[in-house]
């Protein structure tokens, strides 16, 4: 298989299933990467569907905990850390299933295929989005501590949500619209190999994405540098003492590390063919690493950012994962805590 030089997510994904594959050929010269031996080939596909194991359990105790206590869905700041809990486990699911599958068959239904890279593609393209919005929640927490009540409020965060979700939904489906126009019915009832462009392959679509996605970085990009920058100054303004200011600022390097290893599916698959081509024996191997820091290092930040370090969360999460099976604390909701 090809490798495709596409920067979207969609390209990442590409070059995900392209994992499976035992041999590949790189654009621009015939260099052949060695078949994969079966232990090699068993022993990856263990260890992946381990790291989904291991995270499903994570998410699902978060989401549990949640939904047992009125305190956090009564809180934008939780309900959006929840969204981004599921959306992470759904992107994992979804990644982890295209990637034991391209091992298992070479070729499935178009329709099939579609509909996992357009989920896929969803579920890649959200979680920058949520944790803009996560980041827009801290600054008027933080700088506008007067103004959160009526500012930040459950309907409001439930429309953010559904706007990120009509957003990030958009490319997709115009995505499967354009091939409709251009390809014929028979299409979509054939057997392909489960990759981006050789599914939705009109010229119009890369270029489409591309545009999409420039202006959709610059944004996040730009909305998150001023939130967290205003965050850093106010934080160092009002702050009684060095332990409040250390937090906010391993907070903000968090998020930034969360942000810049989501953002990775947007470059990595030209970087990925460059490291290809320099070093053609361990094609396999790089695959394999990119796949893990693209798609998994990122759904471990979640869990750690809001599960472990915040101590309202990790109050009643770790109370369920000790004492799960017992009856639950009805809490009473109160006034929103603001953590830095």
């Amino acid at each position: 298989m090809s490798v495709m030089l596409n920067s979207t997510p969609s390209g990442a994904l590409d070059l995900l299933l392209s994992v499976g594959n035992s041999s590949s050929t790189l654009t621009g010269g015939a260099v052949a990467v060695s078949k994969e031996s079966f232990s090699s080939t068993l022993t990856k596909n263990i260890v992946a569907m381990l790291v989904w194991l291991t995270l499903s359990i994570i998410n699902g105790s978060m989401v549990h905990t949640f939904l047992r206590h009125s305190l956090f869905f009564e809180n934008p700041r939780y309900i959006m850390f929840i969204c981004m809990v599921i959306n992470d486990a759904l992107q994992l699911t979804l990644v982890t299933a295209l990637y034991v599958l391209s091992y298992i068959f070479r070729k499935i239904h178009a329709s099939v295929c579609g509909l996992l890279i357009m989920t896929a593609v969803l579920t890649t393209r959200s979680t920058p989005l949520i944790l803009a919005g996560m980041a827009v929640e801290r600054y008027i927490a933080i700088c506008f501590p007067l103004h959160y009540g009526h500012m930040c409020t459950v309907p409001r965060t439930l429309l953010l949500i559904g706007v990120i979700l009509v957003l990030t939904a958009t490319p997709p489906l115009t995505d499967l619209l354009i091939t409709i126009v251009h390809e014929p019915p028979s299409f979509f009832h054939n057997a392909i190999f489960c990759d981006h462009p050789l599914l939705f392959r009109h010229r119009s679509v890369y270029y489409k994405n591309c545009v999409f996605d420039g202006v959709y970085l610059s944004f996040v990009a730009l909305a998150l540098l001023y939130t967290y920058c205003k965050i850093m100054l106010t934080a160092h303004a009002v702050s009684t003492g060095l332990a409040s200011v250390k937090r906010a600022r391993n907070t903000v390097l968090l998020h930034g590390a969360q942000l810049l290893l989501c953002m990775l599916a947007f470059v990595v698959p030209s970087l990925q063919a460059a490291l290809i081509s320099l070093f053609p024996r361990f094609g396999v191997e790089i695959r394999y690493i990119f796949f893990l820091v693209v798609y998994i290092i990122p759904r471990f930040l979640s869990p750690v950012i809001y599960g472990f370090r915040d101590e309202l969360f990790r109050k009643y999460w770790t109370r369920y994962l000790t004492c799960g099976s017992r009856s639950v604390v009805r809490v009473h909701p109160g006034l929103p805590k603001v953590n830095l």
